[in-house]
């Protein structure tokens, strides 16, 4: 019996894990880096151990340290979570070998889904559909007419490694051979092994997975599918159970075909067959993957099932109980990966800190995070940041439910895709079913909408009321005067706030009447207005609306039922020489200066790179705003800078006016 269990990973995933150990009287134990030290997970565990460092190859996947924390703190299992060490043959014998329980499969089943060619190998011996495709040899003599045999368009793959890395799709014979140089750079340097393969290309596929669950018994059963097709650049957006697409018939064929998969490998665990599902229905085996997936709650929300239980009963040596063996699906769920993450600069991970996070409590509605308020997002980590799963009868329910709970959650101080994940389940063909894995791609009105002005408008003019009242309420002395009265009767209180890449100057007047407001160029017609520092009512020609309004230093978060808008306000009277003039360069995220292009001096063009910054494993580009000379030179390689700081100032000279 597993008395004491050390979770290997962090946030949401360590928090889920021992929301359930606690469940099942299983003590638990965390270990965490020195940016997770005050991290929500660390305090949830019974015990915690420090692993020195901050990047991932330092502490969460080194195996030896993790082990080291077990036996000291007398954990007798050890959970991996998804990520990190989850899929590591050889930290799995290590555990063994150290007299732990690895709660997961066998090293020998993770071995055999290493490589993605071996592993369709298998597969095809046993008979489950697999995509015709070779693997790349050195020689790329006769290259373009294998492709040939395949049929075009194929799809170059790395053999080791996901998440869309060393993946290329090639449309015809001309685009071959680079592709496939390109895709073994980039799986060389992200995976350590350039083998890459060529497979065929299914046009507007449905990417869909069985989860399966084996004992030690020798029994093994599906748990039903998921649709996983609302992805970016391969990545997940969106997962579904069950999947739209999957009628009884297809289900008992993709559930057969996962069982064997399962089976051939002599599976233990929870797992996942991953499958790409071709319009006609047709199916093909992708991969498998050897561990618990991120999406797992939405099997468990239709089936009722617990997941993480089964796998320490399964660790345990139990067999699996009835209720697995006579699962049932039980209406409709739909998983949303809340991300921190700039989604029209093309889904650019950011970093900060969560000033407030907070999903609303509706019907429903689950929600799997592992961030609160203060919560500091940094560079070295997934930037996803919560998973709100929404239950209901019909998956129309559910996408109803999902939309409305994710339109009220506050997420402040940080930038997120929730406008993105909102817009999807209220769009018609999403609603319908009909999507596929270039449904984003499809739908680029969804990635970047169009800037309301209305709603920024009254935003701006809460966000402005509520600062006067809250200056108002720090009033020391005259406070018999009303609110807003000024000895000067004909002149407008202004407040001016960045937004986007302009400014808006609110101008408001309390009088008589009423109250006077104008954003801009635009008079807003204000029959009433009641504010306090944190929540502003706003009748406008005849309509009222309540937006709460939360400050932290000059940031203003306003949320409404337009949606959320965030202004920074501008000093009143600001110190000569601490803002950011024309032709500087400010960093768009906190990060690493991996590299400087440029010296003072150097002239340069628009578009032209002056420095590279490195956040969460992705480097972005710091360009010349205009043409003109390198005046100041702020930053330095190696240096960590944090958003919005100087990095480098451009001077436009008179040749370039």
């Amino acid at each position: 019996m597993i008395t004491k269990l050390l979770v290997a990973n962090r946030g949401e995933i360590a928090l889920r894990v021992m929301r359930t150990a606690r469940e099942m009287d299983v003590a638990t134990v965390a270990v965490f880096s020195d940016p997770d030290a005050d991290a929500p997970f660390v305090a949830a565990a019974d015990e915690a151990v420090r692993l020195p460092g901050s990047t991932p190859a330092e502490t969460y996947l080194r195996g030896d340290l993790v082990i080291a924390a077990a036996l000291a703190t007398g954990a007798q299992a050890v959970h991996p979570g998804y990520g990190f060490l989850s899929e590591n043959a050889g930290f799995a014998r290590d555990c063994a070998a150290a007299g732990l329980v690895f709660v997961g499969p066998t090293p020998e089943a993770i071995e055999s889904m290493g490589s993605k060619t071996a592993a369709k190998e298998l597969m095809a011996t046993a008979g489950v559909p697999v995509l015709p495709g070779v693997v790349v040899g050195e020689d790329l003599a006769g290259l373009r007419e294998q492709a040939a045999t395949i049929g075009y368009p194929v799809l170059v793959k790395a053999a080791f490694g996901g998440g869309g890395r060393g993946m290329r799709i090639v449309a015809g014979p001309a685009e071959l051979l680079p592709a496939v140089e390109g895709a073994r750079r980039e799986a060389t340097s992200a995976f350590g092994d350039g083998t890459v393969f060529l497979e065929r290309y299914v046009e507007r596929p449905r990417h869909v997975e069985v989860q399966v669950v084996g004992d030690t018994h020798g029994t093994v059963v599906h748990l039903f599918e998921r649709e996983c097709s609302i992805q970016r650049r391969y990545q997940k957006v969106l997962e579904e159970s069950p999947s739209p697409a999957v009628d009884d018939a297809l289900r008992a064929q993709l559930g057969k075909a996962a069982v064997a998969a399962a089976e051939t490998i002599g599976y233990v665990g929870a797992g996942t067959v991953e499958f790409v599902l071709a319009p006609d229905g047709d199916f093909f085996f992708l991969e498998v993957n050897t561990r618990l997936q991120v999406e797992h709650p939405v099997t468990e929300l239709v089936t009722g099932l617990d997941l993480v239980r089964l796998q320490l009963q399964v660790a345990e040596g139990l067999p699996l109980p009835p209720e697995v063996l006579d699962a049932r699906v039980t209406g409709h769920a739909i998983e949303a990966r809340l991300n921190a993450e700039d989604v029209p600069a093309g889904y650019l991970p950011v970093t900060g800190t969560v000033h407030r996070f907070a999903v609303p409590d509706l019907p429903g509605i689950r929600v799997d995070t592992g961030v609160a308020d203060g919560s500091v997002v940094g560079v070295h980590y997934d930037s996803m940041l919560a998973k709100v799963i929404a239950h209901g009868a019909t998956r129309d329910e559910a996408c109803r439910r999902l939309a409305r709970a994710l339109a009220e959650t506050r997420v402040h101080g940080i930038i997120t895709n929730r406008d993105l994940l909102v817009a999807v389940l209220r769009e018609e063909e999403f609603r319908a079913g009909e999507i596929d894995t270039g449904y984003l791609d499809r739908h680029p009105e969804l990635v970047a909408p169009p800037v309301d002005d209305d709603v920024v408008a009254l935003h701006a003019a809460a966000a402005a009321l509520a600062g006067q009242a809250s200056r108002r309420a720090g009033a020391a002395v005259q406070r018999t005067v009303p609110s807003g009265w000024r000895n000067v009767p004909s002149a407008d209180q202004v407040t001016v706030f960045g937004s986007g890449d302009g400014q808006l100057a609110v101008r408001y007047r309390l009088t008589r009447d009423g109250v006077r407001v104008a954003v801009g160029d635009r008079r807003l017609d204000v029959d009433a207005v009641v504010a306090t520092p944190g929540q502003v009512q706003l009748t406008v020609a005849g309509v009222r609306r309540t937006l709460a309004v939360h400050r932290v230093g000059e940031e203003v978060f306003v949320d409404g039922p337009g949606g959320s808008t965030t202004f920074t306000e501008a000093p009143r009277f600001p110190v000569p020489g601490t803002q950011a003039g024309e032709g500087s360069l400010l960093a768009p995220m906190p990060g690493t200066v991996v590299r400087v292009a440029v010296a003072e001096g150097d002239r340069v063009t628009a578009g032209a790179t002056v420095l590279v910054l490195e956040a969460m494993k992705m480097e972005h580009v710091v360009a010349a705003p205009t043409d003109g000379v390198v005046s100041e030179l702020r930053a330095a390689a190696g240096e960590t800078v944090d958003t919005g700081a100087v990095l480098a100032v451009v001077t436009p000279t008179e040749e370039d006016q």
